[in-house]
Parts: C-alpha cells; structure tokens; sequence
C-alpha cells in the first residue's frame, strides 16, 4: 500500500491544497508562515486519526494541548469560524493497493475495489474524526456503508512517524520513545514474550486482589451498598509499560543520558532508527520537519544521506529552507506551498524563486551542470556533446544543461557547494591523475561528491591519464607545428605517460620552452582544434570515459521531470 495524494481544505493557514502529489519523497517549500509546516500537521493529524481508529482508542488524539491533534478553534481557520456552514477541516488521503492487497481487502471488506482507495478524515467544533470512504462509481455508495470497517483495513496497514523541527527537550524525547516503543512492539508476536508477560500477570495478581479488598472494606464502612472493587492492570497497559520506559545514553567521552544533549543529536537519534527499522507490509510514511533545524552545516551532508536511504523502504515527506534537501533530479517532487495553496514546482527556476535563491547568470535557467577542470575542458566538450548525442544537444541548447570549469582540480569541493546552493544537478569529469583523485577524495569526505555523480577520464593502459589522452593526435597535430613548431610525430610523445608528460618531453626534446602557462596555452589549441572537427576528434580506442560520461548525463536530464515514485 502507498499514499499516493494528500488534500487539505480549511487547516490553519492552508485553505485548499488540492491532491498534493506523495511518491518515495517529497519536498515540501515555502516562504515563512506560507503553510508548508501546517500541510505536515495535517497529514500527521489525519494518520494518528486512522491508526488510533484501528486501535479502538477514539479519544486518544483529543488532547487540546497536543499542537500535532486536532482542536477546531486552534486549527480551523480563524477568518471563518463565524461562518454558519462548511466549518470543518476535511482531510483527504488516496491509497494505492497491490494486487494482493485487493485481494486481501476483498476478502476482509467484502468489496472489490481497482487498486485506489480515497479516506476522508473531516473534523468539526467536537474535534470527534469523522471517517469516510470517497470511492466514485458503482461500488461507491457499498464501501461508504463499511466506512468504519474500511478505514479499520487501511489504519492497520500504515504505519506513521513524525519529526518535528524540535523545538522542546520532551517532543525530542517523545519521538525517540514513540519509534523505540514500535520496535519493541515487535515482541509481542513471539510466544515466548506473551507467556511471560502472564507470568508477570499472575504475579501480579494476588497482589491486586489484595488492594481490592482493602479498598472495599474500607468503602463499605461509608457506602454500604457497594458490592465490590477491582483494581486491574490492562493488558494492553502492562504491554505498552514493558515498551515504553527506555532510556538512552550516548558516550562521546562522556556518558550522557540522550534528554540531556542537544536537539540535533535528538533530531539524528531518531533518524537512526528510523533507518534501521523493521520493513511493514503496507505502507510506511515518515514526515521530517525541517530537517536542517539546530544542525551544524557539515553535519547536513550526512543527514541527507540518511533520509536518501529511508525512501528505499518508506516514503519520505519533508519541508524545509535549505537548498540541500530539495529534490534537483525530479522537480515535481517538489511542493511549493504559496499563498495558502499547494502545487508541484514545474521547473527549478521557480523553486530558485520561492527560496530566495539567486544564481548566477550562467546558471539562471540551468538545473543541470557538468563540471570540468579548466576552460580548455568546456570549449572541447561544448563541441563534442552535441554531436555525441541529440538529448544533450538539445539541452545545452536550451541552457538546460551548462558546462562549468572550476580553474584547477583543486577548487572542486567549493564549486560543488555553490552550485547545490544555486540547486543545481551535477556531475563532475575529472582527469585520472593525482591532482584529480585528491580533489575527488577529498569532496567525497566533505560528502559533497558521491560515485554515481563522478566520471574520470581513464584511458586504457595508461596509469593516468587527462582530457587531452582521449583526442585523436591528427586533429591537432597540424595546429601544434604550426603555433608552437613542435613536431608530434616524434617518438617522444609516445608511450603510456599522461598527455601533459609526453607533450612536456616532446617541446624539451625539440628545444622548446615548457612550463605551466605554456601547457594551458597548448591545451588551448588543442581544445580550438577539436571544437572545428568534433565528429573525428575522439580516438576510438580511449574514448570510452567519454562515452560513459554521455550516458550519465543523458540518465540524469531523462528523470529530471516529476515522478511519482
């Protein structure tokens, strides 16, 4: 089972949003006070009605004081609660069934249903849920008569977590024991648990028998009438006790009970578990509440690898401010919460918009960069893509897709930065020398490179190996002997050393300067050479890094459209 699309009608600030979109994540933006956070409270007070619901506990999301339940003079929009109709708050979630799911639902319900299931969760003055199907067509009018049964099905078949921006120590500490309690749930399906826990029942007992009638003899001495007490411990209260008492400490030289540390270690705490935890069957939703809140800037890379890993086994919906967490490769997985309305972002320029981010002018319609070492590296690969692929042609075309240099191996972990601020995909070509694998491993221990975003340029048989390796020597060769004199054709500039090595031995065999503006200033032509003939410029048998690098691309721009997962 999966959520597939939320609605939210008169909660708080947000008046109409209208089917937002859920696929494995989704990035909810917005301006300060728009009511991207209050979209995330809805959905957590429409899943806590469901699944309190499921667990026969139709009081237990009543507490005014809880700011994540329902209360109408809270909630309801201040400007229409004099209205004299339509004062409810209507929640509206649409599952997404699996064929054995149908199948189950069939047999348990007793209804047929085509894989989609729409829940109406409506609230009023008496902040009492009121639980509806809204399925159209034939079978419609059926399921709506089984309204209790069917949202019973679909409560027992979801599971919800929430993260707040923490802002108190007990709402940190309160996600941590909620998510430890599930996993401990885990053991009251093993009999070995359930036969001791009667063990602790029938100890417990003779004591409690012995209250009652302590507390009734005294009673009856003042009220004559009364025929009996019991003092009981439910079963479900000694269960959830045994789960609900844990503590943590965390040693970071010092051991520290977890209420005593900051919020962003809470905030990472829960986190961790969330990632570890047991896989439902159905579906499992996690909603994180601007994660970047009380972080370090170096600890969010980390974060946001966390909460990639958590949509492998849950869908993931989060609001935030941070550039960071917004989704580059598929922009409609972006929600942009705007004048109290919802919709997905049609493209990144204005998602740029609505965060306030300001690119630069090469970068104002770009959501896609391939990044490069030096200029000589853009004006060749400018040329070269386009005849390589017609996807790629059309989107440098377009702008869509820029080639940016970073002036040296080095400045890469910085570019990398400024451009996920300016939100921008990436993917970096480096050369297959030291220069290169130390800036790549050192962007990848800042995590602001990863593997899949990386191409090198390697060159069979080469130990290492540059740009200049993979260009076939007679379409620049004529451009070399005629600017600098130097004949190419000499056994020097043979053998498996990097292009810049054997050029470098070549220019000093025939008596020529070399040093490092003079090797720019031949990268230079060779790059001018190679934009006049790109369709015969790559040598067929070390052009394969370049080819690979195609490929990624064209992957990257093909998902940059909305998906739902």
């Amino acid at each position: 089972m999966r959520l597939v699309s939320f609605s939210v009608t008169n909660f708080r600030s947000i008046t109409d949003a209208h089917k937002i979109p859920i696929g494995d994540s989704t990035v909810l933006l917005g301006r300060n006070n728009e009511g991207k956070s209050n979209v995330l409270r809805a959905l957590s007070i429409a899943m806590r009605a469901l699944t309190s619901h499921a667990a026969e506990e139709p009081h237990s999301y009543r507490d005014p004081r809880d700011a994540h339940t329902y209360s109408w003079r809270r909630d309801f929009p201040i400007s229409l609660q004099s209205r004299t109709s339509g004062t409810e708050s209507i929640f509206r979630l649409e599952f997404e069934l699996t064929a054995a799911e149908i199948e189950e639902f069939k047999e348990t319900v007793k209804n047929t249903l085509n894989g989609n299931l729409p829940i109406e969760v409506k609230f009023g003055k008496n902040n009492r849920p009121e639980i509806n199907v809204r399925k159209q067509g034939p079978g419609g009018p059926a399921l709506s008569a089984k309204s209790a049964k069917v949202a019973k099905y679909v409560a027992e078949h979801i599971q919800f977590v929430y993260i707040p921006a923490v802002r108190t120590e007990d709402e940190a500490l309160t996600v941590v024991q909620e998510m430890l309690s599930s996993e401990l749930a885990q053991l009251e399906r093993n009999d070995e648990y359930i036969a001791a826990l009667q063990k602790i029942a029938d100890l417990q007992q003779p004591i409690l028998n012995k209250v009652s009638d302590s507390i009734q003899k005294s009673l009856t001495q003042f009220l004559p009438g009364i025929r009996g007490v019991s003092v009981r411990v439910p079963a479900s209260a000694r269960r959830v006790a045994l789960r609900s008492q844990c503590q943590i400490e965390i040693d970071d030289g010092s051991r520290t009970l977890l209420e005593y540390k900051g919020d962003g270690v809470k905030s990472l705490a829960a986190l961790g578990l969330l990632k570890d935890k047991e896989i439902v069957d159905g579906a499992s939703i996690v909603a994180i509440e601007e994660p970047e809140s009380h972080l370090h800037p170096g600890a969010m890379h980390s974060l946001r690898e966390v909460i990639e890993t958590l949509t492998a086994t849950n869908q993931v919906v989060l609001t935030t401010h941070c550039p960071l967490f917004v989704d580059r490769a598929s922009v409609g997985r972006n929600i942009l919460i705007d004048r109290s309305k919802a919709k997905p972002a049609r493209d990144i320029a204005s998602i740029r918009e609505l965060l306030g981010v300001r690119a630069s002018d090469n970068l104002v319609n770009a959501s896609h960069v391939l990044v490069v070492e030096g200029d000589e590296d853009v004006v060749a690969l400018a040329a070269l893509l386009p005849t390589l692929s017609p996807a790629l042609a059309r989107a440098l075309k377009q702008h869509q897709l820029v080639i940016e240099q970073i002036g040296g191996a080095g400045n890469l972990s910085y570019k990398l930065s400024m451009l996920s601020n300016a939100l921008c995909v990436t993917h970096v070509l480096l050369d297959n020398d030291e220069s290169g694998r130390k800036a790549y491993a050192k962007a990848v221990e800042e995590k602001t490179l990863r593997v899949a975003d990386t191409t090198f340029v390697n060159c069979k048989g080469m130990p290492a190996s540059e740009m200049e390796d993979t260009f076939d020597r007679a379409v620049y060769e004529a451009q070399v002997l005629s600017e600098f004199d130097v004949d190419l054709s000499d056994a020097s500039f043979r053998g498996s050393a990097k292009w810049s090595d054997r050029m470098k031995a070549c220019f000093e065999k025939q008596g020529k300067p070399w040093s490092d503006a003079m090797k720019a200033q031949v990268k230079a032509v060779v790059a001018e050479a190679v934009s006049r003939s790109p369709s015969e410029a790559l040598h067929d048998q070390k052009r394969s890094a370049i080819d690979a690098l195609v490929a990624a691309l064209e992957r990257k721009l093909e998902t940059k459209g909305p998906r739902a997962g």
